[in-house]
């Protein structure tokens, strides 16, 4: 039987810091497997220097993506899930400035944060983001391992013996999904919509209290990111000057009745006493989507959706449905919008890609409005085929979109184009709802298809390098 990758919706829609899934969160969880190989292999007390490698846009984007950092947090212990963000900055002081670093919080080993982190423009042949690690041990021998972080926050290497485990735990999904040709067999045959088809295959991997509390988690999560993003001034760092503008609109935007609330949820309420016309509705969706890649931007707490770079996206959607669209929604609600979304995404990490590196901002903004398109359709009570008609209109009109921020920073222009993704995935939704999916000229699996031939033909220069588009023709000094 052929095997097909087991991926849940807790690993499209994942708990991490920004700014970016690939080039920060990726590179923090290949230092923990590296640290937990060195345990396994009872190598972690023998350690005495280190060294990191970074290639190709890991090396090009590398520090604007704070890859660096990342990649430090990860071997000094700490969890991009858990950890106190506040403290990054700390811990990263404290290393630059006694020249060591806190090897999985056990004990100290030297370490010189500007000639130990080694940035390398030449790219390895199984994926534009490799990182390796170089162990150098008590007795003089050395120890190495390479990991390539594929998008998403997904990490593997090149024996990819995670994807061999996945497909382990493959045999206990009852509903083997590969395309969205089969996910609509699974849906006539079983006379079930989408969510409920995933949910069935989630309930093989864990209970459904843990489903619903994990999904509830991620729901807080991102509306915490939005209310943070909605609350907060000031310029993002890095150097481009740029000024977080979802504060101002959301003062604006509620007008008389902003700050009589004191939670993220009272918040939330507040939002659904405006009036709104066609105008405040593209200025809501628009702040939604910027505040939490505002947020990303500066080291914060976001949700990859599928990436954080386009982490913006799905929770400008989903606010869209409960604040503007259905006043009465509920978790279910949500928990239904997150199973179709992580399903939508993970048919693109199958059959294409979710990384940036290898496709242009067309994996990751247009995966993203994809996904928020084909999850609203649900909840708007589409079928299953006005689902995926949706998820391909979304991402039709994103086909070809490059990756090209300015100064490697997740600022300029991804932090506008999750608006536009989220509005796009709202039209998309609405077009579809009108159709008659049976008819859909363009199909879900060729629209997928037509996004990784685009891919593989687009230049090196236009995936997360920064060596074309805006990154050339816009300096730091026009900023």
């Amino acid at each position: 039987m052929k095997k097909i990758e087991c991926i849940s919706v807790f690993d499209m829609l994942k708990i991490g810091v920004g700014p970016s899934s690939s080039h920060t969160l990726g590179p923090w969880r290949a230092s923990q497997r590296w640290v937990d190989e060195l345990k396994e292999e009872g190598l972690i007390d023998e350690i005495e220097k280190i060294e990191i490698h970074l290639y190709g846009s890991l090396s090009l984007t590398g520090k604007g993506h704070a890859t660096d950092v990342a990649a430090i947090l990860g071997l000094c212990g700490h969890d991009p899930v858990t950890m106190d963000i506040t403290q990054i900055d700390v811990e990263i002081d404290r290393v630059k400035k006694d020249r060591n670093l806190n090897l999985n919080k056990t004990r100290f080993i030297d370490f010189d944060f500007d000639n130990d982190i080694v940035f390398l423009k030449s790219f390895k042949e199984f994926h534009p983001n490799g990182i390796t690690y170089l162990g150098t041990l008590k007795n003089g021998k050395t120890v190495e391992s390479t990991f390539y972080s594929i998008g998403g926050g997904f990490v593997v290497k090149e024996n990819r013996e995670n994807a061999k485990q996945k497909n382990e735990e493959l045999k206990n999904f009852p509903f083997q999904i590969d395309s969205a040709l089969k996910l609509l067999e699974y849906c006539k045959a079983e006379k079930k919509i989408i969510s409920e088809i995933v949910l069935e295959n989630e309930k093989s991997l864990r209970s459904e209290l843990e489903i619903d509390s994990g999904l509830q988690k991620i729901w807080e999560t991102m509306l915490e990111s939005m209310y943070i993003g909605c609350h907060t001034e000031g310029t993002l760092p890095g150097g481009l000057n740029v000024n977080r503008r979802a504060a101002k609109m959301n003062k604006n935007l509620l007008a008389d009745k902003f700050e009589t609330y004191n939670t993220p949820q009272e918040w939330l309420e507040t939002i659904r006493t405006k009036e709104v016309k066609f105008r405040q509705i593209l200025q809501w969706v628009s702040c939604f989507a910027i505040s939490v890649n505002e947020v990303n931007a500066s080291l914060g707490r976001v949700v990859t959706a599928p990436t954080n770079g386009s982490s913006g996206t799905m929770p400008a959607v989903m606010m869209y449905y409960m604040v503007i669209e259905n006043h009465d929604a509920t978790f279910e609600d949500l928990k239904r919008f997150m199973l179709v979304g992580g399903e939508i995404g993970s048919l693109f990490k199958k059959g294409a890609t979710i990384s940036a590196a290898m496709g242009g901002c067309q994996a990751e903004i247009g995966v993203s409005s994809s996904m928020a398109a084909g999850a609203l359709t649900e909840l708007m009570g589409g079928s299953p085929e006005q689902v995926l008609m949706a998820a391909e209109i979304a991402m039709e009109h994103h086909l070809g979109l490059t990756c090209d921020p300015i100064a490697g920073l997740v600022q300029i222009p991804c932090i506008e184009r999750n608006a536009m993704g989220a509005i796009k995935a709202i039209n998309a939704a609405e077009i579809a709802m009108e159709s008659d999916a049976t008819k859909a000229k363009v199909p879900m699996d060729k629209v997928i298809a037509t996004m990784w031939e685009t891919a593989q033909d687009m230049t090196t220069k236009y995936k997360e390098t920064s060596e074309g588009g805006l990154a050339i023709q816009v300096n730091m000094s026009d900023c």
